[in-house]
Protein backbone atom coordinates (compact mmCIF):
# COMPACT_ATOMS: atom_id res chain seq x y z
CA UNK A 1 0.00 0.00 0.00
CA UNK A 2 1.23 3.36 -0.94
CA UNK A 3 -1.94 5.75 -0.47
CA UNK A 4 -1.31 9.28 -2.18
CA UNK A 5 -4.27 11.20 -0.76
CA UNK A 6 -6.14 10.21 3.11
CA UNK A 7 -8.86 10.69 4.19
CA UNK A 8 -9.12 11.20 8.40
CA UNK A 9 -12.43 11.49 9.89
CA UNK A 10 -13.07 12.76 13.31
CA UNK A 11 -15.64 13.36 15.60
CA UNK A 12 -16.82 14.75 18.90
CA UNK A 13 -14.63 17.54 20.87
CA UNK A 14 -13.94 20.64 19.07
CA UNK A 15 -11.16 21.89 21.73
CA UNK A 16 -7.81 23.05 20.49
CA UNK A 17 -6.01 20.55 22.71
CA UNK A 18 -8.44 17.78 21.51
CA UNK A 19 -7.70 18.67 17.79
CA UNK A 20 -4.47 18.95 17.89
CA UNK A 21 -4.02 15.75 20.03
CA UNK A 22 -4.01 14.36 16.84
CA UNK A 23 -1.29 15.72 14.65
CA UNK A 24 1.00 13.14 16.49
CA UNK A 25 -0.96 10.68 14.48
CA UNK A 26 -0.86 12.95 11.64
CA UNK A 27 3.05 12.79 12.06
CA UNK A 28 3.26 9.14 11.68
CA UNK A 29 1.37 8.71 8.97
CA UNK A 30 3.67 11.57 6.94
CA UNK A 31 6.91 9.27 8.13
CA UNK A 32 5.01 6.51 6.53
CA UNK A 33 4.00 7.89 3.90
CA UNK A 34 6.10 11.48 3.13
CA UNK A 35 4.53 12.07 -0.35
CA UNK A 36 0.57 11.22 0.86
CA UNK A 37 -1.82 14.49 1.40
CA UNK A 38 -3.33 14.38 4.11
CA UNK A 39 -7.13 15.54 4.30
CA UNK A 40 -8.79 15.94 7.79
CA UNK A 41 -12.45 15.59 8.00
CA UNK A 42 -14.56 16.61 11.05
CA UNK A 43 -17.86 16.04 12.34
CA UNK A 44 -18.65 18.79 14.71
CA UNK A 45 -21.53 19.47 16.04
CA UNK A 46 -21.94 23.56 15.62
CA UNK A 47 -20.18 25.91 13.10
CA UNK A 48 -17.56 28.67 14.11
CA UNK A 49 -15.78 27.32 16.70
CA UNK A 50 -12.06 29.13 17.21
CA UNK A 51 -10.10 26.00 16.78
CA UNK A 52 -11.45 25.71 12.88
CA UNK A 53 -8.95 28.23 12.07
CA UNK A 54 -6.10 26.99 13.81
CA UNK A 55 -6.55 23.65 12.47
CA UNK A 56 -7.33 24.49 8.79
CA UNK A 57 -3.54 26.28 8.33
CA UNK A 58 -1.99 23.34 10.15
CA UNK A 59 1.42 22.36 7.99
CA UNK A 60 0.78 18.99 7.88
CA UNK A 61 -2.89 18.93 6.44
CA UNK A 62 -3.44 19.17 2.64
CA UNK A 63 -7.19 19.83 2.67
CA UNK A 64 -9.67 20.37 6.14
CA UNK A 65 -13.69 20.42 6.14
CA UNK A 66 -15.20 20.89 9.10
CA UNK A 67 -19.05 18.96 8.73
CA UNK A 68 -22.32 20.05 11.07
CA UNK A 69 -23.89 17.00 12.23
CA UNK A 70 -26.57 19.23 14.54
CA UNK A 71 -29.08 21.42 14.09
CA UNK A 72 -29.91 23.82 16.47
CA UNK A 73 -27.91 26.69 18.22
CA UNK A 74 -24.87 25.72 20.64
CA UNK A 75 -26.41 25.17 24.65
CA UNK A 76 -30.09 25.04 23.13
CA UNK A 77 -32.00 22.21 25.10
CA UNK A 78 -33.29 20.50 21.93
CA UNK A 79 -30.54 20.25 18.99
CA UNK A 80 -31.82 17.47 16.54
CA UNK A 81 -29.07 15.99 14.78
CA UNK A 82 -28.52 16.36 10.68
CA UNK A 83 -30.27 13.00 9.17
CA UNK A 84 -27.25 10.62 8.36
CA UNK A 85 -28.19 10.94 4.64
CA UNK A 86 -27.65 14.64 4.33
CA UNK A 87 -24.69 14.63 6.33
CA UNK A 88 -23.14 12.01 3.56
CA UNK A 89 -24.39 13.99 0.62
CA UNK A 90 -23.02 16.72 1.85
CA UNK A 91 -19.09 15.08 2.81
CA UNK A 92 -19.55 13.32 -0.95
CA UNK A 93 -20.46 17.18 -2.57
CA UNK A 94 -17.02 18.33 -0.68
CA UNK A 95 -14.74 15.70 -1.63
CA UNK A 96 -16.34 15.73 -5.32
CA UNK A 97 -12.99 17.07 -6.84
CA UNK A 98 -10.41 15.03 -3.98
CA UNK A 99 -9.18 11.73 -4.99
CA UNK A 100 -9.11 9.50 -2.16
CA UNK A 101 -7.57 6.36 -1.85
CA UNK A 102 -7.47 5.37 2.14
CA UNK A 103 -10.27 6.45 5.00
CA UNK A 104 -9.43 6.09 8.15
CA UNK A 105 -12.16 6.48 11.23
CA UNK A 106 -10.41 7.63 14.18
CA UNK A 107 -13.37 7.01 16.27
CA UNK A 108 -13.56 4.03 18.91
CA UNK A 109 -17.15 3.81 19.37
CA UNK A 110 -20.70 4.22 17.11
CA UNK A 111 -21.96 3.65 14.11
CA UNK A 112 -22.24 7.42 12.39
CA UNK A 113 -18.77 7.85 11.55
CA UNK A 114 -18.48 3.79 10.49
CA UNK A 115 -21.11 3.96 8.11
CA UNK A 116 -19.72 7.31 6.42
CA UNK A 117 -16.43 5.62 6.01
CA UNK A 118 -17.79 2.84 4.20
CA UNK A 119 -19.44 4.89 2.05
CA UNK A 120 -16.89 7.08 1.10
CA UNK A 121 -14.86 4.21 0.05
CA UNK A 122 -16.77 2.67 -1.73
CA UNK A 123 -17.71 6.14 -3.57
CA UNK A 124 -14.02 6.86 -3.96
CA UNK A 125 -12.82 3.36 -4.44
CA UNK A 126 -10.94 3.65 -1.73
CA UNK A 127 -9.29 1.67 1.31
CA UNK A 128 -11.26 1.72 4.35
CA UNK A 129 -9.83 1.54 7.68
CA UNK A 130 -11.31 1.46 11.35
CA UNK A 131 -11.12 -0.01 15.09
CA UNK A 132 -13.16 -2.92 15.75
CA UNK A 133 -14.47 -1.71 18.81
CA UNK A 134 -17.03 -4.79 18.95
CA UNK A 135 -17.46 -7.53 16.69
CA UNK A 136 -20.44 -5.82 13.82
CA UNK A 137 -18.28 -2.94 13.66
CA UNK A 138 -15.37 -4.54 11.56
CA UNK A 139 -17.33 -5.24 8.50
CA UNK A 140 -17.85 -1.69 7.93
CA UNK A 141 -13.55 -1.91 7.43
CA UNK A 142 -11.15 -3.25 4.86
CA UNK A 143 -8.90 -2.94 7.41
CA UNK A 144 -9.90 -3.03 10.88
CA UNK A 145 -7.64 -3.05 14.25
CA UNK A 146 -8.34 -4.49 17.40
CA UNK A 147 -10.39 -2.91 20.02
CA UNK A 148 -8.92 0.08 22.27
CA UNK A 149 -9.13 -2.77 25.12
CA UNK A 150 -7.14 -5.18 23.85
CA UNK A 151 -4.79 -2.15 22.19
CA UNK A 152 -4.39 -0.80 25.43
CA UNK A 153 -3.53 -4.36 26.73
CA UNK A 154 -1.09 -5.07 24.15
CA UNK A 155 1.18 -1.76 24.79
CA UNK A 156 0.48 -2.27 28.57
CA UNK A 157 -1.26 1.11 28.85
CA UNK A 158 -3.63 2.61 31.26
CA UNK A 159 -7.43 2.56 31.42
CA UNK A 160 -7.04 6.09 31.09
CA UNK A 161 -5.13 6.38 28.18
CA UNK A 162 -3.54 9.47 27.13
CA UNK A 163 -5.64 11.47 24.68
CA UNK A 164 -2.52 11.94 21.99
CA UNK A 165 -2.52 7.44 22.04
CA UNK A 166 -6.26 7.22 20.89
CA UNK A 167 -5.63 8.30 17.39
CA UNK A 168 -2.83 5.52 17.04
CA UNK A 169 -5.52 2.76 17.97
CA UNK A 170 -6.78 3.13 14.54
CA UNK A 171 -3.65 3.19 12.97
CA UNK A 172 -2.69 -0.51 14.77
CA UNK A 173 -4.64 -1.53 11.64
CA UNK A 174 -1.42 -0.06 9.27
CA UNK A 175 0.68 -1.34 11.18
CA UNK A 176 1.90 2.02 12.14
CA UNK A 177 3.25 2.49 16.53
CA UNK A 178 3.10 5.58 18.20
CA UNK A 179 7.03 5.42 19.02
CA UNK A 180 8.44 8.93 19.65
CA UNK A 181 5.54 11.08 17.71
CA UNK A 182 4.42 13.78 19.65
CA UNK A 183 1.86 16.38 18.58
CA UNK A 184 2.81 19.27 16.86
CA UNK A 185 2.44 22.79 15.34
CA UNK A 186 3.87 25.30 13.28
CA UNK A 187 3.06 29.22 13.00
CA UNK A 188 0.94 29.95 10.11
CA UNK A 189 1.27 33.19 7.98
CA UNK A 190 -0.35 35.23 10.63
CA UNK A 191 1.64 34.14 12.99
CA UNK A 192 4.99 34.26 11.24
CA UNK A 193 4.17 37.84 10.51
CA UNK A 194 3.26 38.77 14.33
CA UNK A 195 6.54 37.61 15.20
CA UNK A 196 8.13 39.89 12.61
CA UNK A 197 6.15 42.90 13.83
CA UNK A 198 6.72 42.22 17.26
CA UNK A 199 10.36 40.78 17.24
CA UNK A 200 12.40 43.74 19.05
CA UNK A 201 9.76 43.07 21.89
CA UNK A 202 11.59 39.47 22.40
CA UNK A 203 15.37 40.36 22.17
CA UNK A 204 15.84 42.25 25.56
CA UNK A 205 14.51 39.58 28.50
CA UNK A 206 14.30 36.23 28.86
CA UNK A 207 10.46 35.74 28.39
CA UNK A 208 7.97 34.07 29.76
CA UNK A 209 4.29 33.12 28.18
CA UNK A 210 1.68 32.75 31.03
CA UNK A 211 -2.14 31.44 30.52
CA UNK A 212 -4.45 31.17 33.37
CA UNK A 213 -6.97 30.66 31.04
CA UNK A 214 -10.05 28.08 31.50
CA UNK A 215 -12.42 31.26 31.49
CA UNK A 216 -15.61 29.64 30.67
CA UNK A 217 -18.37 28.35 33.52
CA UNK A 218 -17.30 24.77 32.86
CA UNK A 219 -13.61 24.99 33.18
CA UNK A 220 -13.20 27.38 35.88
CA UNK A 221 -12.85 24.20 38.45
CA UNK A 222 -8.97 24.00 36.32
CA UNK A 223 -7.84 27.88 36.87
CA UNK A 224 -5.13 27.80 39.41
CA UNK A 225 -5.63 29.70 42.54
CA UNK A 226 -4.25 33.50 41.78
CA UNK A 227 -2.42 33.56 45.50
CA UNK A 228 -0.56 30.54 44.77
CA UNK A 229 0.48 31.27 40.88
CA UNK A 230 1.86 34.66 42.11
CA UNK A 231 3.86 33.45 44.79
CA UNK A 232 5.30 30.69 42.30
CA UNK A 233 5.87 33.54 39.67
CA UNK A 234 7.60 35.82 41.44
CA UNK A 235 9.97 33.29 43.05
CA UNK A 236 10.93 32.51 39.82
CA UNK A 237 11.23 35.96 38.78
CA UNK A 238 13.95 36.67 41.98
CA UNK A 239 15.87 33.92 40.80
CA UNK A 240 16.17 35.27 36.76
CA UNK A 241 14.06 38.13 36.05
CA UNK A 242 11.87 37.78 32.89
CA UNK A 243 9.35 39.64 31.14
CA UNK A 244 6.02 38.12 31.66
CA UNK A 245 3.35 38.04 28.38
CA UNK A 246 -0.13 37.02 29.45
CA UNK A 247 -2.19 35.34 26.64
CA UNK A 248 -6.06 34.84 26.90
CA UNK A 249 -9.31 35.35 25.33
CA UNK A 250 -11.42 38.87 25.96
CA UNK A 251 -13.34 37.59 28.31
CA UNK A 252 -9.75 36.65 30.21
CA UNK A 253 -8.89 40.22 30.54
CA UNK A 254 -9.94 40.85 33.95
CA UNK A 255 -8.21 38.20 35.75
CA UNK A 256 -5.12 38.80 33.39
CA UNK A 257 -5.17 42.03 34.83
CA UNK A 258 -5.90 40.91 38.31
CA UNK A 259 -2.96 38.22 38.53
CA UNK A 260 -0.78 41.49 37.01
CA UNK A 261 -1.56 43.57 39.84
CA UNK A 262 -1.20 40.93 42.38
CA UNK A 263 2.53 39.98 40.51
CA UNK A 264 3.75 43.73 40.70
CA UNK A 265 2.94 43.96 44.16
CA UNK A 266 4.65 40.89 44.84
CA UNK A 267 8.17 41.70 43.11
CA UNK A 268 7.95 45.44 44.68
CA UNK A 269 8.60 43.66 48.38
CA UNK A 270 11.78 42.49 47.05
CA UNK A 271 12.30 46.29 44.73
CA UNK A 272 11.88 43.82 41.83
CA UNK A 273 10.25 45.83 38.70
CA UNK A 274 7.30 43.52 36.82
CA UNK A 275 7.53 43.88 33.06
CA UNK A 276 4.22 42.48 32.30
CA UNK A 277 2.47 42.77 28.69
CA UNK A 278 -1.19 41.34 28.67
CA UNK A 279 -2.04 40.07 24.77
CA UNK A 280 -5.47 38.88 26.32
CA UNK A 281 -8.43 39.59 23.33
CA UNK A 282 -5.63 41.18 20.89
CA UNK A 283 -4.53 37.70 19.14
CA UNK A 284 -5.69 35.43 16.58
CA UNK A 285 -4.92 31.51 17.28
CA UNK A 286 -2.36 31.86 15.29
CA UNK A 287 -0.53 34.86 16.35
CA UNK A 288 -0.74 33.17 19.70
CA UNK A 289 1.49 30.23 18.27
CA UNK A 290 4.01 33.14 17.14
CA UNK A 291 3.77 35.03 20.75
CA UNK A 292 4.21 31.01 22.43
CA UNK A 293 7.15 30.23 19.94
CA UNK A 294 8.76 33.60 21.30
CA UNK A 295 8.72 31.81 24.28
CA UNK A 296 11.82 30.96 26.91
CA UNK A 297 9.16 29.33 29.00
CA UNK A 298 5.05 28.72 28.63
CA UNK A 299 2.61 28.29 31.76
CA UNK A 300 -0.60 27.34 31.27
CA UNK A 301 -3.92 25.59 33.26
CA UNK A 302 -5.15 22.77 31.19
CA UNK A 303 -6.27 24.47 28.24
CA UNK A 304 -5.66 25.03 24.64
CA UNK A 305 -2.61 26.86 25.03
CA UNK A 306 -0.69 24.42 26.66
CA UNK A 307 -0.94 21.87 24.01
CA UNK A 308 -0.08 24.35 21.78
CA UNK A 309 2.49 24.96 23.11
CA UNK A 310 3.84 21.28 23.94
CA UNK A 311 3.00 21.19 19.55
CA UNK A 312 5.64 24.03 18.96
CA UNK A 313 8.17 22.39 21.08
CA UNK A 314 8.11 24.93 24.12
CA UNK A 315 9.75 24.36 27.43
CA UNK A 316 6.26 24.00 28.90
CA UNK A 317 4.62 24.06 32.69
CA UNK A 318 1.10 22.91 32.97
CA UNK A 319 -0.23 23.74 36.28
CA UNK A 320 -2.73 21.10 37.00
CA UNK A 321 -5.64 21.83 40.01
CA UNK A 322 -6.06 17.73 40.12
CA UNK A 323 -4.92 14.75 38.48
CA UNK A 324 -5.61 13.98 34.87
CA UNK A 325 -2.90 11.63 33.42
CA UNK A 326 -4.74 11.18 30.11
CA UNK A 327 -4.36 14.70 29.58
CA UNK A 328 -0.72 14.45 30.68
CA UNK A 329 1.70 14.98 27.92
CA UNK A 330 5.43 12.70 28.47
CA UNK A 331 8.56 14.65 26.64
CA UNK A 332 11.62 16.21 28.29
CA UNK A 333 10.25 19.69 27.65
CA UNK A 334 7.11 19.29 29.21
CA UNK A 335 6.68 18.92 33.26
CA UNK A 336 2.83 18.78 34.33
CA UNK A 337 1.97 18.88 37.90
CA UNK A 338 -0.39 19.11 40.30
CA UNK A 339 -0.81 21.89 42.86
CA UNK A 340 3.12 22.41 43.05
CA UNK A 341 4.08 24.28 46.09
CA UNK A 342 6.38 27.19 45.20
CA UNK A 343 9.32 25.48 45.29
CA UNK A 344 8.25 22.29 43.52
CA UNK A 345 7.09 25.27 40.85
CA UNK A 346 11.14 27.03 40.43
CA UNK A 347 12.74 23.38 40.26
CA UNK A 348 10.62 22.58 37.55
CA UNK A 349 10.72 25.44 35.32
CA UNK A 350 14.65 25.86 36.04
CA UNK A 351 14.90 22.65 34.62
CA UNK A 352 12.77 23.00 32.01
CA UNK A 353 14.53 26.32 31.26
CA UNK A 354 18.01 24.11 31.43
CA UNK A 355 16.50 21.63 29.26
Amino acid sequence: MNPKNILLIKSHSMGIGDLLRSSAAWSALKAKWPSARLHFLMLSNHAGYPSQALIQSHYLLSSVNFVTVKQGQPGAQKQHSVPLAQTLHTLLERLAQQPIDLVIDFETGGLKTSWLTWRIARAKHATSVGIAQFPLRRFFYDLAAPSSRDYQAKYGLPRLMDYTEKDFVALAALGIARGDARITLRPAADGVLWQQQHATEFSQTMTVVLNIGCGTADALVKRPPLGQLVQACAALHARKPFHLHLSGAAFEQEVNQEFAALFAAQLQKSGQQAQVTDWSGQLSLDQLAGLLQMADLAISSDSGPYHMAVALGIPTLCWFNFATPPSYHHHHDVSCMVMPDTDAFVSAAQRLLQA
